[in-house]
């Protein structure tokens, strides 16, 4: 899974120019963003590229506050501290998501002095101002950046990147913390809730978790997390729930306690987006894992008390051009029901790593590769191949976690972000497993038996939803609908809609149900419909109605059978929920 930042609404500022800017022509400007570019990369940045996949990439850096070693180079334009200061925070509130820490480029290009001291500020500004067709943002046309900030960063990127500081052992065992020790812990369940059927919700932008009773649909307890948490997981026992945020830390929640709360914490990097634990038999509950963006590298911890135990660096070769990365991030992390391992996808690296934990001290890592950069994804409906989008490369990877090695890489459309995806049986193909896309409508059916060899782990259909910037689809085993959401597209009926589609009848399309609408919200915010989830028995489907920090948001709670209206849940409390996951399906991996 990956930053859900809505994209921010341009200000409606007259265009003003600089001199040097203004005597630029329209030519000279194309000319300036194709000279910044390898030749290798030249020939894609004709792609066109939509207003949706500009607000996924523009995602924030919780790093911007970090402290950090900043070097000036001397044959770039002068920079005052204060200077230096602000276009530090502006660039990993803005870019880094994009071009890297290092600045050594990730989805983006790289913006390395060696890059851009050539170019000069005046074309350096330019690019920054009208954007380029391969995916960066016209940051001063659209009214985000002034004339100022684009001069700012125009000279900013031709001194040296600041360097982050590492994140080792003795840094996480500074953060962490055992709240409840696991012999003072409840014996057995001291509440009664059906804990199986409650929601993890996120609370963006409180650093908050909201736990909400699926039964009752009231809200059990709102719990303080990290920065921005970005997925809930579940221990195998589904006793525990592990959160991160994207500023790195873990909280892990104990669901037996007459109050749900927190037991653990620790942060193991500055920047980070997945957990998970160990599911694999003799293995239940006994060891969490959680990979950071920065630094690159995974942890693996105790499971009752996140006792950091091994840190592994995941710096190396990307696949096919054997070029050193310095800063392949990881992100999902899946845990194999075939073997004690955990398999954690390298975005930069295209690698998938399956981790052996059998045996701490003598670590086993079996290094799968397939294509940059690998995001997120689940398994398939047998749990053994593990789905996962390389969404740079507009393919599907299929990892194999009985036989260990690569089974498939099926093309699919743009961008694919499947969250963990959808798994059903098409009438025609058999089993499928569904993604949708950031960069166009498309809903790609990816095939999964490995019985039907002329089939298997290929793209076997594709269906049209309503546009693009979807970022999670899904369905249920006792369904026979498929839900795609689209709260990154550019038109409000879109984004504060949902369609769901017939999985029995595909070809009759999908329709429209008016989720923002339904949630009755008074004020003027977003309404971004995002996470279609289940509740444990796969009759109801809940939604997040996203808005700002300041407006109000609810969730929304639609009969799965009837496509009807159920329940709105509203409460102040309810501050940018964004994803939301149910404790049954999240620690049985049903989807």
């Amino acid at each position: 899974m990956t930053p859900i930042r809505p994209p921010r609404t341009p200000r409606r500022a007259p265009w003003r120019t600089t001199r040097p800017l203004a005597a630029f022509t329209a030519a000279a400007a194309l000319a300036a963003l194709t000279a910044l570019a390898p030749p290798a990369a030249r020939a894609q940045d004709k792609k066109p590229v939509t207003p949706s996949e500009l607000g996924y990439q523009a995602g924030s850096s919780p790093m911007a506050g970090e402290p950090m070693y900043q070097a000036s180079n001397p044959k770039a334009p002068p920079m005052t501290q204060a200077e230096f200061d602000s276009a530090r925070r502006i660039y990993f509130e803005r870019c880094a998501g994009c071009h890297g820490v290092l600045r050594k480029g990730a989805t983006g290009k790289p913006l390395t002095p060696d890059i851009t001291l050539g170019k000069g500020t005046d074309y350096l500004k330019v690019f920054i101002a009208y954007g380029s067709p391969a995916g960066m943002p016209n940051w001063q046309t659209s009214g985000e950046f002034g004339e100022k900030e684009v001069d700012l960063m125009a000279r900013y990127i031709q001194h040296d990147p600041p360097t982050p500081p590492e994140f080792g052992l003795a840094d996480m065992k500074k953060s962490w913390k055992v709240i409840v020790p696991p012999e003072l812990r409840p014996k057995k369940k001291e509440n009664n809730y059906d804990i199986s059927n409650i929601f993890s919700t996120t609370l963006r932008d409180t650093g908050e978790v909201a736990l909400i009773d699926g039964n009752s649909k009231q809200i059990i307890s709102i719990i303080k997390t990290g920065y921005a948490v970005h997925i809930s997981r579940l221990s195998a026992s589904g006793r525990y729930l592990f959160v991160i945020g994207r500023d790195a830390k873990i909280n892990m929640i104990d669901l037996w306690m007459a109050k749900p709360d927190n037991v653990a914490e620790i942060r193991v990097g500055l920047e980070a987006r997945s957990v998970d634990s160990s599911k694999f038999k003799g293995y239940e509950d006994k060891y969490a894992i959680a990979g950071t963006y920065w630094p690159p590298q995974f942890t693996i911890m105790k499971g009752d008390t996140l006792e950091p135990l091994r840190i592994v660096a995941t710096r190396g070769m990307v696949v096919g051009t054997q070029e050193y990365h310095p800063e392949p991030r990881v992100a999902a992390i899946v845990a194999s029901h075939y073997k004690p391992e955990f398999l954690v996808n390298v975005k930069e690296t295209g690698k998938t790593l399956l981790v052996d934990y059998s045996d701490l001290d003598a670590l086993r890592i079996t290094e799968i590769g397939s294509a940059p950069f690998l995001h997120d994804g689940g398994w398939d409906s047998t749990k053994r191949y593990f789905m996962v989008a390389a969404n740079n490369s507009n393919k599907i990877a299929v990892i194999d976690a009985k036989d260990g090695k690569l089974a498939g890489l099926a093309e699919v459309g743009k961008i694919p972000h499947p969250g963990r995806g959808a798994n059903f049986v098409h009438p025609q193909f058999g089993p499928v497993w569904a993604t949708g896309h950031l960069g166009d409508e498309t809903i790609s059916l990816v095939a999964t038996d490995h019985k039907r060899k002329a089939t298997a782990f290929k793209q076997v259909a594709q269906i049209k939803g309503q546009g693009g910037g979807n970022l999670f689809i899904k369905t249920h085993p006792k369904s026979h609908n498929l839900w795609v959401d689209t709260p990154l597209n550019p038109d409000p009926k879109i984004s504060q809609s949902i369609a769901v589609f017939d999985i029995r009848n595909l070809a009759a399309g999908f329709k429209v149900l008016p989720i923002a609408e339904w949630a009755g919200l008074t004020d003027d915010g977003a309404k971004r419909v995002v996470q279609p989830e289940y509740n444990k028995a796969g009759d109801e489907v809940w939604f997040a109605v996203w808005s700002a920090k300041n407006k109000q948001s609810a969730l929304v709670v639609v009969d799965d059978k009837t496509l009807k209206l159920k329940a709105v849940i509203k409460d102040p409390r309810l501050i940018t929920p964004t994803g939301h996951f149910n404790v049954y399906n999240t620690q049985h991996d049903v989807y």
